[in-house]
């Protein structure tokens, strides 16, 4: 069966505190992490939160990178979903842990939008 689009769920553990607490820094680095992944960049919006934390998504043209930070605890939560296979998530993820310091990654991977098409190509979004 094939899918439209892949959904990882990556979770880092043990990244640098600080870091992880610059809306500027992590904004920076997920920008940089789309760019790495040779995604197409629409919109990235970010926040950061009192006393600490920062969310954010760079939206782009094969769907979005979201993250969610826990300074106090060395975590970072991000969501890659993509569609199409031109996407190299897999140098994006490798950046992620190195830029953010990680002393450990998980990642899940998910088929989104699994359909039976047989003999038919799926049609993405150029």
């Amino acid at each position: 069966m094939k899918s439209l689009g892949k959904h990882l769920i990556v979770e880092l553990y043990d990244c640098d505190h600080d870091l992880i607490n610059q809306v500027s820094s992590v904004e920076k680095i997920l920008v940089e992490a789309v760019a790495i992944s040779k995604a197409t960049i629409v919109q990235p919006v970010f926040h950061q939160f009192s006393p600490h934390g920062v969310s954010g998504a760079v939206i782009i043209a094969e769907s979005h990178f979201s993250i969610h930070t826990w300074p106090e605890y060395g975590y970072c939560a991000l969501d890659i979903f993509t569609c199409g296979d031109l996407i190299d998530s897999d140098a994006s993820l490798q950046y992620l842990k190195e830029a953010f310091k990680a002393g450990s990654m998980s990642v899940m991977e998910i088929k989104r939008g699994v359909l039976d098409l047989p003999g038919k190509e799926l049609r993405h979004k150029p």
